[in-house]
């Protein structure tokens, strides 16, 4: 997908609709709507359904909690009217907060699902370590002032990678009938300041990227050995495991479906680590059950 592709004017489009969207999770409790609090689905749909003039639902490839942010969400809707691309993104956007924008809209087979048709998704965790508190970044990263070894971040990291029960890593409340995942990679790397957590398994628990996090950073300030998160995966046991990392540093940066499905590739953010030139999809999905049978259903 070209950066600057035109957006057509003249076509409409009905029916089924995948939309990538981008959000600044600060001001947020998250993606799902709340009756208690903003939600970034219900500004989504707000905006959707002021363009169709009728209402809209939406659906999401995976919900993300307070002061998360995202820059490849993908959604789908069921679109009751014909509208252009252009009116899609620009009536949307026109209609959205400053801290939530429709990147691109393109339509899908009655048979894509941005939830239950996802093979994997990936996140990016981001930390500013440096001696000063950051100022122009302070809402897109997480602050350490201890010197972080990332080499040991990252050795320490690899025993998660596989099929894990994951209990020690998931929230109290976290409402999944399974505690197992299967994490495809984690990669830990430092680019001057910054140190960057990068994880993409076939899905997430709550929390569990933070208190992933908050234990790796643990073992980055010293504190613990390299065999520490591999202590806590085998514990099973949540209060005996580490602090959960701020939801400020978390990205949500790509999606993946089957390649049928075509959706619009793009660089993957956060534009902070717009530098390292990769693009969504760009490495391949493990040969596991679960990505086959992703595939294989109807």
């Amino acid at each position: 997908m070209p950066l600057f592709q035109p957006l057509d004017d003249r076509h409409r489009l009905m029916g089924r609709l995948a939309l990538g969207l981008e959000y600044d999770g600060s001001a947020y409790c998250g993606w799902q709507r709340l009756k208690h609090a903003s939600s970034v689905q219900a500004e989504v749909e707000r905006a959707l359904s002021k363009v169709a003039d009728r209402p809209v639902k939406v659906h999401c490839s995976g919900r993300t909690d307070s002061g998360v942010h995202a820059t490849r969400q993908i959604a789908h809707f069921d679109a009751p009217v014909g509208r252009t691309r252009k009116a899609w993104v620009f009536g949307a956007n026109a209609n959205l907060p400053r801290d939530i924008a429709v990147r691109w809209v393109t339509p899908v087979g009655d048979d894509f699902h941005a939830r239950f048709k996802a093979l994997a998704r990936r996140y990016r965790y981001v930390i500013l370590n440096q001696p000063s508190r950051p100022v122009l970044e302070r809402a897109n990263a997480t602050w350490c002032r201890d010197p972080l070894d990332a080499d040991a971040m990252h050795q320490a990291a690899q025993c998660l990678v596989g099929e894990h029960d994951f209990s020690s890593f998931r929230a109290a409340g976290c409402q999944s009938k399974t505690p197992w995942r299967h994490l495809h990679f984690v990669e830990v790397s430092r680019h001057g300041a910054l140190v960057v957590v990068d994880i993409q398994a076939n899905a997430f628990l709550h929390h569990m990227i933070r208190n992933i996090v908050g234990a790796l950073v643990t073992v980055g300030r010293g504190e613990q050995g390299t065999d520490y998160l591999s202590r806590l995966l085998a514990l099973g046991d949540r209060t005996r495991a580490d602090v959960t990392a701020p939801g400020c540093g978390l990205h949500f940066v790509d999606s993946i479906y089957d390649e049928r499905f075509a959706l619009p590739r793009e660089p993957l953010g956060p534009i902070l680590l717009a530098f390292l030139g990769e693009w969504t999809g760009e490495r391949e999905l493990p040969h596991c059950p679960w990505v086959e049978f992703r595939k294989g259903s109807a």
